[in-house]
């Protein structure tokens, strides 16, 4: 539970941002250019949280080594907590000038770092220790917290967007959500810290499953697989930006349609999403993780090559792209999470960890959003689906490599 809480903590404030990046922010902080270039803009600042996350686990792992997990976890949370709620006191371009566009990046780059501090090695390692044949159920358990933070995020958009008037919701509407992004990072902060002073924790970091190390010696020694790992799960990772952030901005680009419906679309679909993440468990646990996600990749290339038209076809077409791509992405997210972490020495496990963790995200999803809408403003809703088919392709070759040396090794 405190895995899960943690993870949704984090993702609400994800998608709080996300969702600003589409509705908010090209209105109060590009507004001297055309509403999809400043989208575009805002995808790029989006971005940058992606590129400081190795940073943010560089200093952080540091911190855990001179001073403990304890000052770790809450130097990162109250970070991220700051980052966001921050962002909810931005004036608006026309008040502050170009200077917004600064604090925002600056805002998102600190967002960046502290997602670096909250790793917390328990997502692999829940796969790791669990009984025999059980590990696809005890991998998707954290992945839950992801929707979790999706659903709140979009219900609370949906609320502000359904019931205020425009000139509300620009002046004050839109920022309560990062308020209440602070309030759950406290809860997070509290449950986390109740997590690592327990027994068990402690023992887990005395074996070396848990204990952090300089990321160079870490690169030095498990960089190989470090590599693999972030490739892996390089489709689900394209699939998620695709299917939560890029739709969003498409339909409130180039519909006439306000983006309530959608968000409330997306949270239904979700909802789906969920269902399907705890069916992954189920689904590894018989056939195995690695062919679980050889096979969604397989799904989510299929899927590139027609289902992003399916956002051009109004209220059946966006409701049936929403649904399907969250199956896949439940499916296949569910069981995302350290897939090559058994393959880490003990020693340098944890940090090897968190490293395949950050590139997988900045390889497969920070620029997602931004390359999905730049392709499909100009060459149609069907060359996004490109961005999606690449990302599965290197899934497909990282799983295939990763088998091959482990084959090598094994002979």
């Amino acid at each position: 539970m405190g895995v899960v809480i943690g993870r949704a903590s984090e993702f609400f404030d994800f998608f709080v941002y996300a969702i600003a990046s589409v509705v908010v922010f090209p209105k109060l902080v590009f507004p001297f250019v055309d509403p999809l270039t400043g989208t575009l803009y805002s995808f790029a600042i989006f971005a940058l949280a992606f590129i400081a996350r190795p940073f943010g686990t560089t200093l952080f792992m540091a911190i855990d080594r001179h001073h403990g997990r304890g000052a770790k976890l809450t130097a990162a949370l109250f970070l991220l907590g700051t980052s966001t709620v921050a962002i909810a006191f931005l004036p608006s371009h026309d008040t502050l000038g170009s200077a917004v566009v600064w604090m925002l990046a600056i805002l998102r780059i600190g967002q960046g770092l502290a997602w670096g501090g909250t790793w917390d090695g328990l997502a692999p390692l829940l796969a790791m220790r669990a009984p025999e044949g059980r590990r696809g159920w005890y991998a998707m358990l954290p992945q839950l917290g992801a929707l979790i933070g999706l659903i709140i995020a979009s219900a609370l958009f949906a609320f502000f967007l359904g019931n205020l008037s425009a000139a509300d919701f620009f002046d004050w509407g839109w920022r309560y959500p990062f308020f209440v992004a602070f309030a759950i990072n406290v809860v997070a902060l509290f449950s986390r810290l109740r997590m690592a002073v327990t027994p068990q924790y402690a023992a887990l970091f005395e074996s070396g499953d848990l204990e952090p190390q300089p990321v160079i010696d870490t690169l030095r020694s498990e960089g190989k697989d470090i590599l693999i790992g972030a490739f892996a799960p390089l489709a689900t990772f394209a699939l998620f930006h695709m299917v939560t952030v890029f739709p969003l901005s498409w339909v409130f680009l180039f519909t006439s349609e306000r983006p309530t419906r959608f968000l409330i679309i997306e949270v239904g679909a979700a909802f789906c999403g969920l269902v399907a993440v705890f069916a992954s468990g189920v689904i590894a646990d018989r056939i195995g993780r690695r062919r679980l996600l050889a096979g969604s990749a397989v799904a989510i290339a299929v899927f590139s090559g027609f289902a992003p038209q399916f956002l051009a076809g109004g209220f059946l077409g966006e409701t049936v792209f929403m649904v399907v791509a969250f199956i896949l992405l439940g499916i296949s997210f569910g069981q995302s999470s350290g897939i090559v972490a058994s393959k880490f020495t003990p020693k340098y496990r944890y940090t090897a960890s968190a490293l395949t963790n950050d590139f997988a995200w900045l390889f497969g999803a920070g620029f997602a959003p931004l390359a999905a809408l730049l392709l499909s403003s100009h060459f149609g809703l069907s060359a996004s689906g490109g961005y999606l088919l690449s990302g599965a392709i290197c899934t497909m070759v990282a799983l295939t490599l990763n088998r091959r040396l482990e084959l090598a090794a094994a002979g």
